[in-house]
């Protein structure tokens, strides 16, 4: 979501590294209180909830998913979030309703990573890399084809009558 708004030019460039850093600092202590909490087992089982893809999928269909997931996510923040058409009071609805929708899609495929700071940390902690370029590259890639498409046809268009 950082780089999507940071290329729509509606976060500044300067902000994106220290926010990405606490993005990834942020999701590695979630996993580090995920593993206190729960123990070993926690990162022996259950990964600390790092992002893999469901048994048997190929790691092109896991950068498939998260790819379109995240374009459909970032698409509607952009979209809720940074265009004056939009009322207010419809972000928070819209953003969590492309977000469960992404989850719905792609937990069964690739465990829903859609953002790669939170698919990384607990990978991270946990030691487990499983298709991890996949769930780096894809949400890049995903949210800028969104904000391309978005900024290219979307933002200029008339309010509805």
């Amino acid at each position: 979501m950082t780089l999507g708004l940071a290329a729509s030019r509606q976060f500044p460039w300067a902000c994106v590294p220290g926010y990405v850093l606490a993005q990834v600092a942020g999701a590695t202590a979630a996993a580090a209180v995920t593993w206190g909490l729960y123990g070993n087992q926690a990162r022996s089982i259950a990964r600390l909830g790092a992002t893999a893809p469901a048994a048997g999928v190929p790691a092109g269909r896991v950068l498939a998913a998260e790819a379109v997931v995240t374009f459909v996510l970032v698409l509607v923040v952009v979209a809720v979030a940074t265009d004056t058409r939009v009322p207010r009071g419809i972000a928070a609805i819209a953003t969590g309703a492309a977000l469960a929708v992404a989850i719905v899609i792609s937990g069964p495929v690739s465990g829903a990573g859609v953002n790669p700071a939170r698919a990384v940390g607990p990978m991270i902690l946990a030691g487990q890399f499983t298709d991890w370029r996949a769930y780096l590259t894809a949400p890049l890639a995903g949210g800028a084809a969104a904000v391309a498409l978005y900024d290219r046809f979307l933002r200029a268009g008339n309010t509805p009558a």
